[in-house]
């Protein structure tokens, strides 16, 4: 096998994997043309998620250009301007990396609004180019629902995340 030739284990692989499939997951979840209130509240940004948790716990896992992939992956799903996401998880992923030991000693609320500040980052950015590619600024309260609606809904995300890490990635991590 491929993996075991590189030194890595078929559940090593697994283990690497699973950040980037949590990802997806949630970029296919949150891009589903359903809505379970009507249309009533934004959906979550539920991509920048793994992204947050997997660049704090397991960086090795979430390279910068991971979280890039995972933000042009929303950007197609999306449906919107091409690099608008993609660009907001690189300038979130940045502040995570630079502020890590802060944000991963961080827990219980702190945690929570640790997330917040890294929605508020990509939020900004995604606000930023879009006023600069369209000439004119538009209504900021669309972009306030959705970190409210992200924030609330990065808690029980954040435990299944938890539930994943324990589960899958920390029993199959090999130390070389």
């Amino acid at each position: 096998m491929a993996a075991e030739r590189f030194g890595m284990s078929a559940g090593g692989a697994v283990g690497a994997m699973t950040p980037f499939l949590c990802s997806i997951i949630a970029v296919l979840i949150a891009n589903m043309p359903v809505s379970v209130l009507g249309g009533a509240v934004p959906p979550p940004l539920l991509a920048l998620m793994p992204v947050y948790f997997w660049c704090l716990v397991r960086p090795d896992l979430m390279p910068p250009a991971l979280a890039f992939t995972i933000g042009v992956l929303e950007d197609l799903f999306s449906g919107g301007p091409p690099g608008i996401w993609a660009a907001a998880f690189i300038a979130s992923y940045a502040l995570i990396d630079r502020q890590r030991d802060v944000f991963a000693g961080l827990s219980g609320i702190g945690a929570i609004l640790g997330f917040a500040v890294a929605m508020l980052v990509a939020s900004a950015t995604a606000y930023t180019i879009v006023s600069i590619s369209f000439g004119q600024m538009p209504p900021p309260s669309p972009l306030i629902a959705e970190i409210a609606v992200s924030v609330l809904f990065y808690i029980p995300a954040a435990i299944v995340l938890g539930w994943i890490h324990r589960r899958i990635v920390g029993p199959l991590r090999r130390d070389f």
